[in-house]
């Protein structure tokens, strides 16, 4: 046998399982396909957890009816959020509004005790700004009646107050005229807004674009 013929038949020979190349080539596959499967787990981290199918309103409860489960990639920010795997907690209710497909924030809910701000229907008679609208800000201003059958000059009652809800309302006749504005207001602000309804003073809303608070 020639040289060049035992060279070729040591070039063909199968490769072993020992071969220090096949196994280098071996690691480097398995490596790939654990780097691909980590960066798929990593991309498929999602949480299930809460989110309002409409506006939900300060002192409502959430229930299976209100709510909807949806899976989102959180992150770090995961722990201030109400998840499904917690399950709706029981005998919490809004604090604050919740908006439509808004993540239901774990800060958001409280005792019905801890409930610094209780809803109050203000009718308003004259039109609203289209920006007036549940979660919005607005100044309520009251003018009471005075002794020449009109109103004494409008003072500031409640500052920054928030909508809560925004419906029409109607005259005897059925034809819709004024608005019914459920006003979130504190205990401490109460009698006066109470008392002005019950001296039948005249109640405007004015839409507050910087927020601020009562």
């Amino acid at each position: 046998m020639s040289a060049s013929t035992t060279t070729t038949a040591v070039r063909l020979k199968k490769p072993s399982w020992k071969d220090p190349r096949l196994l280098l080539g071996l690691l480097l596959v398995l490596a790939s396909v654990a780097g691909v499967v980590s960066l798929v787990g990593a991309a498929d981290q999602t949480t299930e957890v809460y989110a309002a199918k409409g506006p939900i309103a300060v002192g409502e409860r959430l229930t299976a009816e209100n709510v909807n489960r949806v899976k989102v990639r959180l992150g770090d920010v995961e722990g201030h959020y109400v998840t499904a795997e917690a399950g709706l907690p029981d005998g919490m209710v809004a604090v604050q509004r919740i908006g439509p497909d808004q993540l239901v924030p774990r800060d958001s809910l409280g005792k019905p005790d801890a409930l610094n701000r209780k809803p109050v229907a203000i009718t308003i008679d004259e039109a609203l700004p289209e920006q007036v609208a549940a979660g919005s800000r607005v100044d309520a201003w009251v003018a009471l009646p005075d002794a020449r059958n009109g109103f004494s000059e409008p003072k500031l009652l409640l500052p920054g107050a928030e909508i809560a809800e925004v419906t029409p309302g109607s005259t005897a006749l059925g034809s819709s005229r004024s608005t019914v504005v459920m006003v979130l207001v504190t205990d401490e602000q109460m009698p006066r807004l109470l008392g002005a309804q019950a001296n039948k003073a005249k109640i405007s809303v004015v839409w507050n674009p910087g927020g601020g608070t009562s």
